[in-house]
């Protein structure tokens, strides 16, 4: 959500009965591309168009980019504004200035028009829009209700399967703390269906007392069902009431000197007690809350938020938007949080730090969206308030880190501009690796980052196409990657096209006020626009560094800026040496700040191939089965799979265990192993 401009006041729109011929009068043909009167003609042209009832507009650019969007109760009203020769700050005349064309979209609500909006600006991304930086979604805790003996997960992405599902959580340790401590309390199963439908007895978690061993009916279907439906409860929000029937059982048990049922209810009853009193700040009478807070310095702005159910925090996180240093905390917050609602569920109650222009149209959008009432409150004073102001320290905290960070990544960033003698200071690192071994499931890594660190919604994968390339040649690999990724690039975003916010020509002596050039936006280094690399790193030496210059030069690309880096003897760290394309090959000092950072860079890209080429070959194993291992024929496969259950166990196997399988000797465990666990070779 966007909201209305905050050098425009809504009450001093046109009034609906005045006529359109009191609008300035322009000459569009004089006007030159990207002032401000071209800009204002060409809001102009739309006007007469725009409809009058809620909605959402768009305005566009001279190429097709979408530069703003936003909702009005009134559409023609809120784009007329925009037409006002003055009254403008600067964030607003330059994007009046950019705008060439507009769209609109009409909505029968204009709590339907938030919701839109929202959707709208974190799929288009509009650069003069304050945007969400959720490149990672959040994990939750599923309870699958698919299965007669339902069982408890950690989960991330859509939402397929039918379960009942908690969360968000603010990170994956939380959840498997959380799971671990509900295993012990509720004794649901972890495992799969397929392990869960083959076992002939319980497994390790029952007898550690993590599972009712519901796989071989050491708990009837009745009593299993019970403990779901505690957990589902706890989860809910009903932790007291879960407390208080556990506590009641405990004390029938002692009473009835049953006293190893009561030693059960209370185990279960500690368990609990160590989900709820999870380290951290938590609320004495809230069972379910999100609280936002922001803070602001030195031109960025953190939004803290922290998550709340069932009395209990279960994490927080910082988020750093994209937002223009002109806005105020309250003008963030107004459209942060209808982005951050628009793929979330939202709690029952919300607290936030300031209070905003449409925080009730907000807390109307999310109940429709929930179907059930969500209410978005400013406390002014205790335990609530006491939340907030906690969310509000660790913003402070965070953004006080944020900056040191940027500060120390920026001097990095300036010693490597000078040692590799950069043109500028670069903005977007692309490092590229390839993972493979023997040549089979070959994967090519490229990672990103910029001023701000890595870039993770950035990476991507590249599986080896070619059939033609000889198995293990990573010249031909690395000449793939490159081709695709540079091939790609010259088509989706021509090299003219960087990303650069388009130049306003200056206005001659008495022409209307130009965009305000000494109040730019700050740099979004996590742009996506912004899709050229400044320096590409290569891993490898001499002949990776040629391949690289080859590709580049046959694309017309042979000035952008290429290094590689070679192992040092033995492979160790801080011993590599590095290659340019016309320069001798070269050394850091060992205990130089930028070894360290290209170390770290180099590493992340080795990590990201290898992870991907792990994924498909996992993948590969599941289709071919085990008889891709030499020696591994259909019997010993059914041995294997009778003694550990899944191919997931024996990848986990040690060697003895793999050998005292029937009918696996010494070497063929010893092959199944260095198959799962293989290091050399991988590249």
């Amino acid at each position: 959500m966007t909201g209305t401009p905050k050098d425009i006041d809504p009450d001093t729109e046109l009034r609906e009965d005045e006529e359109e011929s009191s609008l300035p009068a322009l000459d569009l043909n004089e006007a030159p591309d990207g002032t401000l009167a071209a800009g204002r003609a060409a809001i102009l042209r739309f006007v007469k168009h725009a409809p009058s009832a809620p909605g959402v507009y768009r305005m566009i650019d001279g190429k097709g980019e979408v530069l703003y969007v936003g909702k009005a109760k009134n559409i023609k009203k809120r784009v007329t504004s925009y037409t006002r020769p003055i009254g403008h700050d600067g964030r607003i005349t330059r994007m009046i200035a950019a705008t060439a064309t507009m769209e609109f979209v009409s909505t029968a609500t204009e709590t339907e028009a938030l919701l839109l909006e929202a959707n709208l600006i974190k799929r288009l991304r509009p650069r003069f829009n304050v945007l969400l930086r959720d490149d990672k979604s959040f994990p939750y805790i599923m309870i699958t209700s698919d299965h007669w003996a339902p069982q408890i997960l950690k989960h991330r992405g859509a939402r397929t399967r039918k379960a009942h599902y908690y969360g968000p959580f603010a990170n994956a340790g939380a959840v498997n703390r959380t799971i671990n401590a509900l295993q012990r309390a509720f004794l649901l199963r972890s495992c799969s269906d397929s392990f869960f439908e083959g076992r002939t007895r319980p497994c390790l978690l029952h007898q550690i007392k993590r599972c009712s061993g519901p796989c071989t009916q050491e708990i009837d279907f009745a009593g299993y069902a019970a403990l779901v439906r505690e957990a589902n409860d706890f989860l809910s929000g009903r932790s007291k009431a879960v407390h208080e029937e556990l506590a009641g059982e405990m004390d029938a048990a002692s009473a009835e000197m049953d006293y190893e049922r009561a030693a059960i209810y209370r185990d279960r009853l500690a368990a609990l007690s160590a989900v709820t009193s999870h380290q951290g700040i938590n609320p004495r009478t809230l069972e379910e809350a999100d609280v936002f807070a922001v803070h602001q310095a030195g031109g960025y702005t953190c939004v803290e938020v922290f998550f709340f159910r069932t009395g209990q925090n279960w994490g927080n996180r910082a988020y750093f938007p994209k937002a223009d240093r002109s806005l105020t905390p309250a003008e963030v917050l107004d459209t942060f949080m209808a982005q951050f609602y628009d793929d979330k569920p939202p709690p029952r109650l919300i607290l936030v730090s300031h209070e905003f222009e449409e925080r009730e149209l907000l807390a109307q959008a999310l109940s429709i969206k929930a179907d059930r009432k969500v209410e978005v409150s400013v406390p002014q004073r205790g335990e609530r308030k006491d939340l907030v102001n906690h969310a509000l320290a660790n913003a402070r905290e965070a953004l006080g880190r944020k900056l040191a960070e940027t500060s120390s990544q920026q001097r990095l960033l300036k010693a490597m501009t000078e040692t590799f003698q950069l043109p500028k200071e670069p903005r977007r690192i692309e490092v590229y690796d390839n993972s493979h071994i023997g040549g089979t499931n070959a994967v090519g890594g490229m990672i990103v980052a910029g001023p701000e660190g890595f870039r993770k919604n950035q990476y991507r994968k590249f599986n080896i196409r070619s059939t033609e390339l000889t198995p293990g040649d990573d010249y031909a690999m690395m000449r793939e990657v490159l081709e695709r990724r540079f091939k790609r690039l010259l088509k989706e975003a021509p090299r003219d096209d960087l990303g650069e916010a388009p130049s306003v020509p200056q206005a001659e002596a008495g022409a209307e006020p130009q965009p305000d050039a000494e109040t730019p936006d700050p740099i979004d280094f996590d742009s996506d626009d912004a899709s050229w690399p400044d320096l590409i790193l290569i891993d490898g030496g001499q002949g990776q560094l040629k391949v690289a210059t080859d590709v580049l030069a046959e694309l017309g690309l042979q000035y952008l800026p290429v290094v590689s880096i070679a192992k040092g003897p033995d492979r160790d760290a801080g011993r590599e040496t590095f290659f340019m394309p016309g320069r001798t090959p070269f050394k850091l000092p060992p205990r130089d700040p930028l070894l360290y950072f290209v170390e770290r860079l180099r590493d992340e890209a080795h990590r990201f191939a290898i992870g991907s080429h792990r994924t498909r070959r996992k993948k590969d194993i599941r289709e071919a089965g085990l008889q891709e291992i030499a020696g591994i024929g259909p019997t010993r496969k059914r041995a294997l799979l009778r003694h550990f259950g899944t191919v997931k166990a024996i990848e986990r196997a040690s060697l003895t265990d793999l050998a005292n399988v029937a009918g696996i000797n010494a070497e063929t465990a010893r092959k199944i192993y260095e198959f799962f666990h293989e290091k050399a070779g991988q590249t």
